[in-house]
């Protein structure tokens, strides 16, 4: 943990922050070895970010002083990531690893390849999203938090959805076997579309290639799905 996230919730009159999360609470025991007076590194969810004191510490709350937080987070890429939904394990880590990386936008979505039980898992379930980009934001010392939409239907998405993303960004599909390889340093918004374990079917290539994506590579080897994507961003920004 790079920074302490605070949420609103934590903030009493632009001054104060109160933390009873024992999560964040262990860490700053065992991690930092915190003592009151000690300036930590703190951001509040979506604001702004600094170094802040330790007014108090017990075992169940930690007290800050917030009032010289002026920092802004680091710049977010220019990017929307659509995802076909991993496994949930897998899921858990693409979600921090991006949200350290910068990304603020992000699809899940179903393909063919993607088992259906996947979908049932509690990964999905809101509290469990939050947490994962939580710790991606703290590992990063960054404060905004990715927006996470699930799409649950191919064709709809690429008839409904992808029009409208595609509007105003580059959109790229990155799959084995496609004709370019994937550009470097780009500075446009863009719009980075990969698939499951095991690609896109070439149905759903075709569809994605016919709705105004370009296809792209990564070389010939095939990566896992976590370090494609870490891969694709760190080459395109």
């Amino acid at each position: 943990m790079n920074l302490i996230l605070l949420s609103p919730d934590d903030i009493e009159n632009d001054r104060l922050a109160r933390v009873r999360d024992p999560r964040r609470l262990a860490h700053l025991r065992e991690v930092h070895g915190a003592h009151p007076g000690d300036s930590l590194t703190l951001g509040i969810e979506g604001g702004h970010l600094g170094r802040g004191a330790l007014l108090a510490l017990s075992d169940d709350e930690a007290l800050f002083d917030v009032a010289a937080l002026d920092q802004l987070p680091p710049p977010a890429l220019p990017v929307h990531l659509v995802l076909a939904l991993p496994r949930p394990r897998m899921l858990a880590r693409s979600l921090e690893h991006v949200t350290a990386l910068g990304v603020k936008h992000i699809t899940l979505l179903n393909t063919r390849r993607v088992e259906k039980s996947y979908w049932q898992s509690p990964e999905l379930g809101a509290e469990k999203i939050h947490r994962h980009l939580v710790l991606g934001l703290e590992q990063a010392r960054d404060t905004r938090l990715p927006t996470v939409t699930l799409a649950k239907g191919f064709r709809p998405f690429v008839e409904d959805r992808l029009p409208e993303l595609l509007a105003e960004r580059r959109g790229l599909v990155a799959h084995p076997g496609m004709p370019n390889d994937c550009p470097r340093g780009l500075d446009e918004p863009a719009l980075l579309l990969v698939g499951p374990e095991g690609g896109f079917i070439p149905w759903e290539v075709d569809q994605l290639l016919a709705a105004g994506c370009e296809g792209i590579h990564l070389g010939p080897r095939i990566l896992r799905v976590e370090t494609a994507v870490t891969a694709l961003l760190a080459r395109l920004f």
